[in-house]
C-alpha cells in the first residue's frame, strides 16, 4: 500500500508539473484516501499491539 501511495504521488507530481491539472488532482486525491487508510490501520495494529492481541497477525 506504501508502493502506491509513493507512486501516486510521484504522478501527482509529475502530471502537475506538467500542466494536467486534472490527472494531478485526481491523483493527489487518491494519494490522501490511501494515506488514511493507512493511518487508520497502522493505528489498529499499534491498539492491537498494545492491548496484546497482536498474536492475531
Amino acid at each position: 500500500m506504501l508502493q502506491l501511495l509513493l507512486i501516486l504521488i510521484v504522478i501527482a507530481l509529475v502530471a502537475g508539473a506538467m500542466g494536467f491539472t486534472g490527472v494531478a488532482a485526481g491523483a493527489a486525491t487518491l494519494a490522501k484516501i490511501i494515506f488514511v487508510l493507512m493511518l487508520i490501520g497502522i493505528g489498529i495494529i499499534v491498539l492491537l499491539a498494545i492491548t496484546g492481541m497482536a498474536i492475531l497477525f
